[in-house]
């Protein structure tokens, strides 16, 4: 598998919401050991299932459903990857 196929990485996601939202707090948690039985519960280094904690200014102003939005927006491209949840909390 190419470097632009690997599945998703807590870093990998990290890296694109900071470059597309200028996050001022992020933090990207894998949680995919805690779905025992899913393909990212396997120790390998990337994972399924993720939880977001994230502020940005691209946020000022919005409903909570368009800031949800442009986060799956932005990681978009890492579904087809295998990224199959994705918690979002949006912080102040």
């Amino acid at each position: 598998m190419t470097e632009a196929m690997q599945p998703p990485r807590a870093v990998d996601l990290q890296q694109r919401l900071q470059e597309r939202l200028q996050t001022t707090v992020l933090e990207v948690l894998d949680e995919s050991a805690q779905h025992h039985g899913h393909s990212g519960a396997n120790g390998l280094g990337y994972g399924t299932h993720f939880r977001v904690r994230i502020a940005s200014p691209h946020f000022t102003g919005k409903s909570r459903v368009a800031q949800h939005r442009l986060v799956y927006d932005a990681l978009q491209d890492f579904m087809a990857l295998g990224l199959h949840a994705l918690a979002i909390e949006v912080v102040a």
